[in-house]
């Protein structure tokens, strides 16, 4: 497994990290925790030693997952975990004020919580679940933060970009403060290439890049008469004509490159890993068969130039979140 600095922390990271949304039990339906546990213990086996997860997701759940996984791999995994801001908005809304979202005592106290369930001393990276630049001068976020790393109780900070809008995060990136950034970046959502990460570079700012796989839109496992379980957030991500669209994409992208529809989430994989600004992907595996082919996809290295200035094609400008 490659390994890659987080910037200028200090940390060495798997190339491939591990993404704990979809076995949080909310939102994505359907994870078991059993096959849960046994994927996170087979990325590890594998070499992943990066992993991350959010107080938010299943309200803990996925944080006592994988403080159980990592309590019964052993050796050193990095923990990146996440607060969600008080006033419970995502994303962070144009001239909210930063102590509504991120005060000092709210981003203490998530992370004694979050160290609890993981049941870990120390959270590698702990992260804002949203972010708005407006707040680089804000409020008294940067006193907690402060506090929680001379009390040894995290090791790096970092924002989880708004979705969709990378630019909205340079400000913080170049103010010095922040050791990570964790953004949207795969072959629809081309934008951080633009900006951001020319200004993380010369920052020494570490990259997370998420939702590789579109929320498996870049799979190809998602089609017109693709259905969903009662309950999952898909049902509304691929709404109405959504689906159609999607596919449509994803099999242009696999004629250009000459690959079959199932090998685009291979693709899509690599090309995320392709960027030099990119510290480690973080896909959801909630299965052996998804560790076991994004760890075979990561294996396999960057997309040669070619196929690069083929997908740069295929920018996709939209928010199905909305």
């Amino acid at each position: 497994m490659e390994h890659r600095p987080l910037g200028a922390t200090g940390l060495e990271v798997s190339a491939l990290g591990y993404g704990a949304w979809g076995i949080g039990q909310s939102m994505w339906i359907g994870a078991q925790d059993d096959e849960s546990l046994r994927a996170l213990a087979r990325a590890f086996d594998q070499g992943v030693d990066f992993v991350d997860t959010a107080h938010g997701y299943g309200d803990g759940h996925s944080e006592e997952l994988v403080g159980k996984a990592v309590r019964d791999a052993g050796g050193e995994i990095h923990i990146a975990t996440k607060i969600p801001p008080v006033n419970r908005q995502w994303p962070a809304r144009p001239g909210v004020p930063a102590d509504e979202a991120f005060p000092a005592e709210w981003v203490v106290k998530c992370t004694e919580e979050s160290l609890s369930r993981l049941g870990v001393e120390t959270i590698d990276v702990q992260q804002f679940h949203v972010w708005s630049d407006e707040w680089v001068d804000q409020g008294s976020w940067r006193e907690g933060i402060e506090r929680l790393k001379a009390d040894g109780k995290i090791r790096c900070f970092g924002v989880s970009i708004n979705d969709h809008e990378a630019d909205n995060g340079i400000a913080l990136v170049q103010s010095g403060v922040v050791d990570s950034v964790q953004v949207i970046y795969n072959i629809f959502d081309q934008a951080p290439a633009d900006r951001l990460f020319a200004a993380t570079q010369q920052a020494g700012v570490g990259v997370i890049a998420r939702v590789p796989f579109d929320e498996g839109g870049l799979t190809g496992r998602i089609r017109p008469d693709t259905e969903f379980p009662d309950g999952d957030f898909r049902n509304g991500y691929f709404e109405g004509e959504r689906k159609q669209e999607v596919w449509d994409r994803v099999q242009a992208i696999a004629a250009e490159l000459g690959v079959s529809v199932d090998q685009v989430a291979e693709i899509a994989l690599r090309f995320c890993l392709s960027h030099p600004a990119v510290s480690t992907v973080i896909p959801g595996m909630r299965s052996l068969r998804s560790v076991d082919a994004n760890v075979g996809a990561t294996e396999r290295g960057p997309l040669d130039e070619q196929q690069l200035a083929a997908l740069a094609h295929h920018r996709w400008q939209r928010n199905f979140y909305r």
